[in-house]
């Protein structure tokens, strides 16, 4: 018992000044790479070349780190067996650069898989023991979860409900709690900051049923996301260079027939845009996510996360419209709710909805996320993730 107390301190401490210096480096050249491509918006024209350059340094030099957050959940496996599976080391400086130039370019990608991957191939260095190497592995993955975002009590949860959606271990829960905490305060105190969305204020009892019958809704675009980027990796031709190249091509093109980069990027603009009164238009989420599902199925770096979060705000403050209810509201729960879905994650979707929209909208974000979960089906965006127990329906 001691030694393990003693080992949890150390791996939490030292898995989150890796994940949260990693996350501030990749935040901070995000960031540069965002406003670039704001000021020069022909850059999205290099978009299927720079996505073949990508693909051909991964098959030349990282082609053992190519599976990203799986890799990392296949090493989680194997330690959980008594094998130590090695994460390169390489995967860090290479997913950094390839999500940023994703970015640069104009893919619609996100920022949680290149911070988990970070963080879980740095911590994992540490060590070749496959009991200490789980406990890092988990740890690296709190602590970038939980840096990129801002959100330690979700980057916590993240990293122990990932593995096995129904079941749970708590073994390393100290050594992920740390690291999320270490990793966000770290990234904090190097002035990288984080959006700040609206607080949400407590849903009268109607609102929570309007709540409860959109789960279905939102369990279908995360099950549909799922689908149809498994789909297009599966169907897209042209392998580590070709897909990216022909996938680059479609967003090219799909953005210069709509004649805007709005569903390119990140999609905070559109998030911003689902928490105003006036809403989102019906068509955004639906975009958003063809967008999303091409890029990241073609084989471009980045995490599905944040576009998760725009296809559910955008998709919620759609429906709170036609329904009459608070597109705030809806726009919040969205936000979690199909993320939850998709990553098979539902307690850490609800404590992240806390983190950032305040503890007055609990109750729809616990229902939302729930509920979600359990009509997403069995399969999510981590096609490594194991059943620890199949959901009742």
């Amino acid at each position: 018992m001691k030694s393990h107390l003693v080992q949890s301190l150390w791996i939490g401490a030292a898995a989150g000044l890796l994940s949260g210096s990693a996350s501030a480096v990749f935040l901070i050249s995000l960031e540069a790479a965002l406003q670039l491509r704001q000021a020069h918006p022909p850059l999205i024209w290099g978009l299927p070349l720079a996505g073949a350059l990508v693909g051909w340094v991964y098959a030349g030099w990282g082609r053992a780190a190519a599976p990203g957050a799986n890799l990392l959940l296949d090493a989680l496996h194997d330690a959980d067996e008594g094998k130590a599976r090695l994460v390169p080391l390489r995967m860090a400086p290479l997913v950094l650069a390839g999500t940023v130039v994703t970015h640069l370019f104009g893919g619609s990608a996100g920022r949680e898989g290149t911070a988990v991957q970070m963080g879980g191939s740095l911590a994992a260095a540490l060590s070749l023991r496959p009991d200490a190497r789980r406990g890092l592995l988990l740890a690296g993955i709190a602590g970038g979860f939980s840096s990129v975002f801002g959100t330690p009590l979700a980057g916590t949860v993240f990293a122990l409900e990932v593995t096995h959606h129904g079941r749970q271990r708590y073994d390393w829960l100290l050594a992920c709690g740390l690291a999320a905490v270490v990793g966000d305060l770290l990234c904090r105190g190097l002035g990288v900051g984080h959006h700040a969305y609206p607080s949400l204020p407590a849903a009268p009892p109607l609102a929570l049923l309007w709540v409860a019958l959109s789960t279905p809704l939102w369990a279908g675009a995360a099950r549909l996301f799922v689908w149809l980027t498994h789909r297009i990796k599966a169907v897209l031709p042209g392998g580590a260079v070709g897909q990216p190249l022909l996938g680059g091509s479609l967003v090219l093109m799909a953005t210069l027939l709509v004649g805007h980069q709005r569903f390119n990027g990140l999609g905070i603009p559109l998030i911003d845009q689902a928490f105003e009164p006036a809403g989102s238009a019906p068509s955004t989420w639906a975009a958003k996510l063809l967008w999303t599902a091409v890029t990241l199925g073609a084989g471009f770096k980045g995490g599905e996360v944040t576009p998760l979060f725009c296809i559910g705000a955008t998709l919620g403050s759609a429906w709170a419209h036609l329904l009459g209810q608070s597109t705030a509201l809806f726009a919040g729960v969205g936000f979690v709710a199909v993320f939850a879905g998709a990553a098979n994650t539902p307690l850490a979707c609800t404590l992240m909805g806390l983190e950032l929209f305040g503890s007055g909208a609990a109750v729809p974000l616990l229902i939302g996320c729930c509920l979600t979960y359990l009509l997403s089906g069995e399969h999510g965006i981590y096609s490594s993730q194991r059943v620890g127990e199949a959901k009742p329906f």
